[in-house]
Parts: structure tokens; sequence; C-alpha cells
């Protein structure tokens, strides 16, 4: 008898299984976006007590969760599927009925730690769309328009959920997730084409009948008066420079001065003096570009465009239909999060309460992005590892 002697160190025998197979490329974005998110954080919240510290810790906490998540085969996320949106459903319930408020939003519950529950739904509502096509597929062969009916009514569940808190900038996250696991799935362009237009000539005679909606006195159905404000302020920001449009103006402003090279690290008047509302969350974009000017925005932009494109790459060589949905869907969520924030900051979208992902202070929108990420990893192990 012979007895085979592995070479390697126990340590490095026990490390292997979990690093095999990831995809490197995606992790180097993730950490070049993390690593100027850092540098911009200790800028912009220098003086603001242990923000730089405590970011450290989430993007470490967040890592380990990528790792961890990386680990677990589709198949066994599939069957997690359920469980999660029931959870974050029964979750959004108690927020309704026990929430606690803040800024006059309803949003978090206390369960020992004081969460967030519509972070869970950015990915267990397309986790669970995802599952639900291919759930039917499997079962009938292809997917019918009543299967489309349901998909709908589980989106919407969370979304009205959300923007009841409110959380609009939440909640069309959510929507733009689930949106893209049901068009994705095969949703005709007969069904697709119409609220589309519906949506453009809606936007196009906001901007034509602006003065009318905008008047003092007069009051939209379904959304809040905040939310009226905003969507006003967007194309008239100097209509209210000290109120609903400071926040668009300061950014613009920090964001201009910048010019081509930027002020330079820790050199950034609007921020250090503190014009720049919310510098270290929402508004750190406005932040970074003072200082890095446009050519550091070209970088964060380029990183976050090599990210997404990597995440499309993992998608399209995703080996079924559940795990190419959910990889598309989470895409969908990076680019949502980094379009919108680049775009309330400088004035091209209303403001709404969406981060700059790897980049804005955060921890559970930390938490949910290094998930996000971890799903990813783990559909692009899962084919890297299948037999040719």
């Amino acid at each position: 008898m012979f007895t085979v002697i592995n070479p390697l160190p126990l340590w490095r025998r026990q490390l292997l299984p979990l690093v095999l197979g990831l995809d490197w490329w995606l992790i180097a974005a993730v950490a070049w976006l993390c690593g100027l998110g850092l540098v911009v954080l200790y800028s912009s919240g220098y003086g603001q007590g242990t923000r730089f510290a405590d970011q450290a810790r989430n993007m470490a906490l967040a890592a380990g969760l990528m790792l961890a998540v990386a680990q677990v085969p589709p198949r066994r996320l599939m069957t997690l599927a359920a469980p999660a949106y029931a959870l974050g459903m029964a979750l959004l319930v108690a927020v309704a009925l026990f929430g606690i408020t803040k800024k006059g939003a309803t949003r978090w519950i206390n369960l020992g730690v004081v969460v967030q529950p519509s972070e869970l739904l950015k990915i267990a509502t397309p986790l669970m769309l995802a599952w639900w096509f291919q759930r039917r597929d499997t079962q009938t062969g292809r997917i019918r328009a009543l299967d489309f009916i349901v998909a709908f009514g589980l989106l919407a569940l969370p979304v009205v959920f959300i923007m009841k808190q409110p959380d609009l900038g939440t909640a069309l996250l959510v929507l733009a997730a689930g949106l893209t696991v049901i068009f994705f799935a095969g949703l005709p362009w007969k069904l697709t084409l119409p609220p589309v237009l519906l949506a453009v000539a809606a936007a196009g005679l906001f901007v034509i009948f602006s003065d009318r909606l905008c008047a003092d006195g007069v009051r939209w159905p379904i959304l809040h008066g905040f939310q009226q404000q905003r969507l006003c302020t967007l194309l008239d920001p100097s209509r209210d420079p000290l109120g609903t449009g400071f926040h668009i103006l300061q950014g613009m402003i920090a964001i201009g001065s910048g010019g081509l090279w930027g002020k330079g690290f820790m050199q950034g008047t609007q921020t250090h003096l503190e014009f720049v509302p919310e510098r270290t969350t929402d508004f750190i974009f406005a932040a970074y570009g003072e200082e890095f000017g446009l050519v550091g925005n070209l970088v964060l932009i380029a990183g976050f465009v090599f990210l997404i494109g990597r995440a499309l790459f993992i998608a399209a060589d995703a080996p079924t239909l559940f795990t190419r949905l959910l990889a598309v869907s989470l895409t969908t969520i990076f680019f949502a999060y980094a379009f919108v924030n680049m775009g309330m900051v400088s004035g091209i979208l209303p403001v709404v309460g969406v981060p700059l992902p790897f980049i804005s202070y955060g921890g559970t929108a930390m938490v949910t992005l290094g998930l996000a990420i971890g799903i990813l990893l783990g559909i692009s192990k899962t084919r890297r590892l299948m037999p040719a």
C-alpha cells in the first residue's frame, strides 16, 4: 500500500476550495471601487467621528458575506427564494405596524438590532421571480400569460409597501430589478412597448406643463408632497434655492468647481465648508467630483462600466434560466444604483435616497451589495467548475 502525501499545508488545502473558480475580474472591480470609496470617504467624512473606520468594517463584513455566499450553489439558492421573499414581506408588514420613524419615514424595525427590511427585498424579490419562472418553465415547458400576471403581483407587493414608508428610491430599485427578470423571462414586446411609450409621453407632458403642475396649491395624487417638490425642483432648482433645490444646486456647484483635474485630495472647499449636504452618503459623488474632477469621475465611471460588463458576461454564461434571470437582475441593481445616484447629484434626475454603490457610507447597503456580488460569484463558480 502507498500513502499519498499532499505537499500543500493544511491551511492552503482548506482555503483552496473556497477560492477555486471565483471570477477574479469581478472581485478586482469591486476592490477598485471600494478603494476609491474609502479614499473619498476619508476626505469627505474627515471630522465626522469614526465613519471611515466604520465603513472599513462594513466592507470587511461584506467581503466575508460575499465569500460565504459564493460557496452556495444556485440550486440551493432556489430553495431559499420563497422563504426569503416571505420573510421580507413579513418584515415589511411589521414595519408598517410597529416600525421606527425617522425624518418622517417609517423604514426600520428593531429586532435586537435596527434593520431596514426593504434592503432584503432588493435581493429577495428578483430571487423569487427567477425561481417562479424557472419552476413554471420546468413544470409546463413554457411560460404562459398567467405566469407573467402572477409575477407582476409578486413584484407589486413589496413595491407598494416600500413606497408607503415612503422610500421611493428603494421602491424604484426593487421595481427595476423585478421588471428586468420579467422582461428577460420572455415578456412579449407588445406588452412592453405601451408602458414605455406612455412613460415617455408623460415625461414630455410634465416638462411642457410644468408651470401649471408645479404651481402653488396644486397637489398630485399618489406622490407625497415632498416627492412632488423634488420633481418640480428638478426642472428649476432656483425656484427654492434654500429649500428643496439646495441639494441639487450645491451638488452641481461642487462637481463644476472640480474642473478637469479637481481641487485635490482633502482640498474640496464646498465639501469641507459643509455646503454639500449628505456628503458621505447620498451626495458623496459631489464630494468626489470636486476633489478629483472630470478625470476622476471618468475613472470612477469606468470602474462601474467594467463591473456591470463583467456581471453581464456572467449572466450570459449562466447555465440555467434561474441563474440567467437572477444574474441579469442583480446587474440591473448595480446599474440603477450608480445611474440614479450620479444623475440626481448632477441635477438630471430627482433627488431620491439612493447611495452610490461601494462608495457611499452605509452598513445595510454595503451588506446587500456584498450579498449580490456573492451570488454572482457563486453563479460564475458553478459554471466554471462544471464538467466540459
